[in-house]
């Protein structure tokens, strides 16, 4: 082989060498900003889960223009609910649990707000139906949020206990994040309550959509959920 020949054989082994490492580089590159973009994604539905919603005191006895029944000597439960708020299965899922256990022993209800402009229609999705199939549970259409506005709910799945005399006894949620099911901190301190107990705390966190903003909370909801 003459030397020419050989330092041309020389190149081509350089060069492709430098192929590959260039190859392998942009490999471990794309692998890194790939990762990256997931963990960010994770991150941000993490945080989103994991935020609550607006809560402020609910009023410390039962609202006299509220057009609920209260029965005296019963505890009354009201769970305001979005019914297009995907947060809220949880909220229901967990309020089942609770009346089976205390059906015979509580009054529940659950609004459905009903913005201005919609039909009856719109407002029964399957968390409507969901609600409905809970016994003891009253299901209500509650227009423009005027009920849940006397109890001063912001959030969907807000839910507030007033004693047989109609006194605030709890306030708060009873999911331990957006969409969580299972064993949670608000589910606990109803069940103390309503069990004849003394709970750590009377309120807890609610993890929902906003009430009154339903555009914005099906957008919040579309962003979490879309950064993957």
């Amino acid at each position: 082989m003459s030397s020419s020949e050989a330092l041309r054989d020389s190149k081509n082994i350089s060069g492709g060498r430098m192929k590959e490492k260039v190859s392998s580089r942009m490999i471990v590159t794309a692998v890194t900003v790939w990762f990256l973009i997931v963990a960010a994604g994770l991150f941000a539905f993490t945080r989103y889960k994991s935020t609550p919603g607006d809560l402020v005191p609910a009023p410390g006895a039962w609202p006299p223009e509220s057009e609920l029944a209260r029965t005296a000597g019963i505890p009354t439960l009201v769970m305001s609910s979005h019914p297009r708020c995907p947060c809220t299965r949880a909220s229901i899922a967990e309020l089942n649990e609770l009346m089976s256990q205390f059906h015979d022993r509580l009054t529940a209800y659950v609004l459905f707000v009903k913005p201005a402009g919609v039909s009856h229609e719109w407002t029964k999705t399957d968390l409507w139906q969901s609600a409905s199939r809970i016994a003891g549970v009253h299901v209500v259409i509650d227009e423009n949020g005027i009920e849940a506005a006397r109890f001063d709910a912001l959030t969907s799945g807000q839910v507030v206990l007033y004693d047989g005399a109609g006194r605030l006894q709890f306030s708060g949620g009873i999911t331990g994040a957006r969409g969580h099911i299972g064993d949670n901190l608000g589910l606990r301190r109803v069940i103390s309550l309503l069990s004849g107990e003394d709970p750590d705390r009377t309120d807890s966190p609610v993890f929902g959509c906003p009430l009154h903003d339903p555009e914005e909370m099906l957008k919040e909801h579309h962003d979490a959920t879309t950064k993957f």
